[in-house]
C-alpha cells in the first residue's frame, strides 16, 4: 500500500486520470478569471471547463428534446436514440452528477451518447432542478414523475416500459437509487430492470479512511467539496436519516439487478463498497467492479483515459444482456 505522502501526490492515480485531472484543474483556474463569486457563476465555469471533453463519441441516429410535467414544472429530458429501428427501444434513463448543485444535460451528453452508442439502447437523460434553489426532495420527485409519465406514455417516447433500467453518476446515481426505492415503496419496483450506478453519494458521512487517502484536490473530488454538497441539498440536518436522501441506510430489498462501477482513488469509494455488500445481503442480483488508479468523475475522460473506456463498455454490455440486447 502507497504511504499517505504519496497517497497525497496522487501517485496511486492512472497517469491518464491525472491528466484529466490536471487539464481540468487548469481549466477551472482559467474560466474563473472575472467570473462573479455566486452559485450561477460556478455552474457556468462548471459547464466551460466540461466542453472539451463533451466533444467527440458515438454518433445518434437522433437526438431530440422535450419537456414533461411534474409535480414540480416542467423538466426537460433529451433522448438519445443510437438506432434507426422505429420499434419501441429498451431505454436506460440518466441522470447526471455535480453534487446536486451543477452540471447538465450538457456536461454529461458524451457519457449518455458512450452508453447508447455501445449498449444500443435509447438513452433518456432528465435535466433535473438544482440546489440550493431547490432541496430534497425536489430533484428527487421529478425524477420519478418523469419515469412515471414514461411508463404510461411509452408509445409517445417511443419505448419498450417493459424493459427500462435507471443510472447516473455521484450525486445521479444518489438519485437514482432513491427514486428506485420510490417505485418499490409504491409497489412499481418490478418495472425498473436495472441500476447504474457510477461513483455514487450514498450517505451524508464519508468514510474516515477514503477521506485520509483521496480527501485531497489531487484526486478531483474534495471531502470538503462533499459537505458543501450535502448542505445545499439536504432540507435540513433531520433528513440526512431519511433513507431516500441517504440510501446507504435503506431496506434494499427488492430492488433490481444493480452495476456499480467504483473508482479505487474516490473520496465516494468506501461508500460504493458498502452499498455492494447491503446489497448482496438482501438479496440483489449485484454486481461491482473497481477501476485501479480512477477517480471521481473518471467516465468523462474516455476521449484520453483506457479506464474510463473500459468502465463504460463494462457497464454498456452489462445493460445490453440486462435489457436483452446483443452489445
Amino acid at each position: 500500500m502507497l504511504n499517505t505522502v504519496q497517497s497525497q501526490q496522487g501517485a496511486d492515480l492512472d497517469p491518464q486520470v491525472r491528466e484529466f485531472i490536471r487539464i481540468t484543474g487548469e481549466a477551472y483556474l482559467t474560466h474563473s478569471l472575472g467570473q462573479p463569486k455566486t452559485m450561477q457563476g460556478a455552474r457556468d465555469v462548471a459547464e466551460l471547463v466540461r466542453v472539451p471533453w463533451v466533444a467527440g463519441g458515438p454518433q445518434m441516429a437522433d437526438t431530440s428534446e422535450r419537456a414533461i410535467d411534474t409535480r414540480h414544472g416542467k423538466v426537460r429530458v433529451r433522448i438519445h436514440r443510437p438506432v434507426t429501428d422505429t420499434a419501441p427501444q429498451p431505454v436506460l434513463f440518466y441522470v447526471h452528477g455535480g453534487g446536486w448543485v451543477m452540471f447538465s444535460l450538457d456536461t454529461h451528453d458524451r457519457v449518455m451518447r458512450e452508453y447508447a452508442g455501445r449498449s444500443g439502447v435509447t438513452v433518456i437523460g432528465i435535466d433535473y432542478a438544482l440546489s440550493p434553489e431547490v432541496r430534497f426532495p425536489v430533484a428527487l420527485e421529478q425524477i420519478v414523475d418523469v419515469l412515471s409519465f414514461a411508463m404510461n406514455h411509452g408509445d409517445g417516447l417511443n419505448i419498450d416500459t417493459g424493459r427500462m433500467a435507471i443510472g447516473g453518476d455521484s450525486a445521479g446515481a444518489n438519485l437514482s437509487l432513491a427514486a428506485a426505492l420510490t417505485l418499490r415503496d409504491d409497489g412499481h419496483g418490478k418495472r425498473l430492470k436495472g441500476l447504474l450506478l457510477n461513483y455514487g453519494a450514498y450517505a451524508e458521512e464519508l468514510k474516515r479512511d477514503d477521506v485520509v487517502r483521496f480527501g485531497g484536490e489531487e484526486y478531483m473530488l474534495t471531502d470538503a467539496e462533499m459537505h458543501a454538497f450535502w448542505a445545499q441539498y439536504l432540507a435540513s440536518p433531520e433528513d440526512a436519516a431519511n433513507p431516500l436522501a441517504c440510501p446507504l441506510k435503506a431496506d434494499l430489498r427488492g430492488l433490481p439487478p444493480a452495476f456499480l462501477a467504483i473508482p479505487e482513488c474516490d473520496v465516494l469509494a468506501g461508500q460504493s463498497h458498502d452499498l455492494y455488500d447491503r446489497m448482496i445481503e438482501a438479496g440483489v442480483a449485484a454486481q461491482a467492479v473497481t477501476y485501479a488508479g480512477a477517480s471521481h468523475s473518471f467516465l468523462e475522460a474516455v476521449s484520453i483515459a483506457t479506464v474510463a473506456d473500459q468502465a463504460l463498455g463494462d457497464a454498456s454490455a452489462w445493460i445490453a444482456k440486462l435489457l436483452k440486447m446483443s452489445s
